[in-house]
């Protein structure tokens, strides 16, 4: 399990999980859910045209990441937010449905697209998953006090000069490298779990900004090395895993949050 190719696995889950953990904490927090669905499966169309022309996905993940990062940002400038995400997103589908039709071959590798090939990633694709989740990293530590100043308090962020659109076309764009990386390894389709599931558990758990970020990291981390193990054991599709454990963490996370309000309401009349 953790010789050879599997070697690899572990490598570029892990790296998956900690960019996940990161960016999907903030996209919680300002409510960008939408986006975080939308970029990684609007990107499928430029992995599937990159495929066509015999092209890495990669290059074609990252143009289109790209691309839908700016769409949304700019549609949104005269739009609301989701309105303009969800145009994105069509626009995006609609291209990769027209590049998937010109393919006869695609089926297998779309499928991976979707659902992610954890157990194929080989030796070339771990440098690329590492260095763009390192510059993913780096520009979130880069943002960190006006990205969470803009995301908790904005009317307070914008008296201070911190640009609304500046911050969310940045956000935007460091999701859309985490895209970029994550796509080929969990899959457009998971990536959304694997992003919000552990950030809207952690955010249950704490309000402390620091400390929940630090949570969705573990709960990702969690999730995918559980999801690595269980699926190599059963031979079951690792989506399952990732899926199921995403659900079950933020159902803990609601759950512990409840309990720890009727806690605090039981005891208000006692004290």
């Amino acid at each position: 399990m953790f010789s050879g190719l599997m070697l690899n696995t572990w490598i570029a889950a892990t790296a998956v999980a900690v960019i996940a953990g990161v960016t999907g904490f903030f996209a919680v927090l300002r409510g960008s859910t939408f986006a975080a669905h939308a970029i990684p499966n609007g990107a499928f169309a430029g992995a599937a045209g990159a495929s066509l022309l015999g092209l890495n996905p990669f290059a074609g993940l990252a143009v289109f990441s790209l691309g839908g990062a700016l769409g949304i940002a700019g549609l949104s400038r005269r739009a609301r937010s989701d309105v303009a995400t969800a145009l994105t997103f069509v626009m995006m589908l609609g291209i990769g449905a027209l590049f998937v039709s010109w393919s006869t071959e695609y089926a297998q590798e779309a499928y991976s697209l979707l659902f992610g090939e954890v157990f194929g990633v080989s030796a070339g694709e771990v440098l690329p998953i590492l260095a763009l989740g390192a510059a993913a990293v780096a520009a979130i530590v880069v943002m960190f006090r006006p990205l969470m100043l803009s995301s908790a308090l904005p009317e307070v962020a914008e008296a201070r000069g911190v640009p609304p659109h500046r911050m969310e076309l940045g956000f935007l764009l460091v999701m859309a490298l985490a895209t970029s990386m994550t796509v080929p390894v969990v899959g457009a389709l998971l990536m959304f779990s694997l992003m919000i599931g552990p950030a809207a558990a952690a955010r249950s758990l704490t309000a402390r900004p620091v400390l929940a970020m630090t949570l969705s990291v573990a709960i990702a981390l969690v999730t995918v090395w559980a999801a690595i193990a269980m699926s190599y054991q059963s031979n079951w599709p690792l989506g399952f895993f990732v899926g199921t454990l995403g659900a079950v963490f933020y159902l803990f996370g609601r759950g512990y949050a409840a309990a720890r309000r009727q806690l605090g309401r039981t005891a208000s009349p006692a004290a």
